[in-house]
């Protein structure tokens, strides 16, 4: 028998004159110790992979965040300012993935650009910049700051009724860390708003009649997960869901 295996799509960076495909030893520690699943990195390329392929090798998919954002052509936005990193071919790659692999009932987890990306992949809009909304708080993080104030709390979010979140979580209101520009506009009509920030942001997003278990969150739950209560079990109930369609698929 082999393994279990959690896919995650990289991101495609420049490192000096030469393209790399890259993602945060966070999400690969995060998906290791949780679940004991190898993480599988998936590279993004120019003429990418095809969903099919991807998901014969995985039981379950990590979409990560990003410096990048999701170039706006994808949800009919508005062109994106000069200095906002676009990643065209992660959107290439992990939009198809995202459908295919939510049809499929392959468990889906999608963290900062990849909660975004799950919105836009189910027929939604982003903000490009939240802070500029009249009645929002600023949910970028201090770039001046170390790391583990930018990944300290920095709001409460509150559970809404009737989603995936609600059913895994105990405590109703809790703290998250928030470095993001980008969020949730027009929600996609088959996603359900499992969390809200205090100024409306939505936070977290589930999918009620999906096949499998597919849960986007604002927030980065894979830093130092294992302190974490909530994080643990979010990573805890991602780790059920692959082993289920790990016995499914045998």
């Amino acid at each position: 028998m082999r393994p279990l295996i959690v896919g995650i799509p990289c991101d495609y960076r420049m490192v000096g004159p030469h393209p790399f495909h890259m993602a945060g030893d966070k999400y690969a520690r995060a998906v290791r110790e949780s679940t004991g699943a190898v993480p599988l990195l998936i590279p993004s390329l120019g003429d990418p992979i095809s969903p099919e392929e991807i998901l014969a090798c995985v039981d379950g998919l990590l979409f990560t965040g990003s410096p990048s954002n999701v170039a706006p052509r994808n949800y009919n936005g508005q062109e994106a300012r000069e200095n906002v990193l676009a990643d065209e071919n992660r959107d290439a790659t992990t939009l198809p993935l995202l459908k295919a692999a939510i049809a499929a009932g392959v468990p889906v987890l999608c963290l900062c650009r990849g909660f975004q990306e799950l919105n836009v992949a189910m027929g939604g809009t982003l903000h490009q910049h939240i802070q500029e909304l009249a009645g929002r708080i600023d949910h970028r993080e201090d770039h001046d700051a170390d790391l583990s104030e930018q990944y300290g709390p920095a709001h409460e979010v509150c559970l809404v009724q009737g989603g995936l979140l609600g059913r895994i979580i105990r405590e109703k209101e809790f703290r998250v860390n928030s470095l993001h520009s980008q969020g949730i506009d027009r929600i996609a009509p088959t996603l359900h708003a499992d969390a809200l920030a205090p100024d409306g942001t939505i936070e977290a997003v589930s999918m009620p009649k999906a096949k499998g278990f597919v849960l986007g969150l604002q927030w980065h739950p894979e830093w130092r997960w294992s302190e974490n209560p909530v994080s643990r079990e979010i990573f805890g109930a991602f780790s059920n869901a692959i082993q289920n369609r790990a016995e499914i698929r045998r």
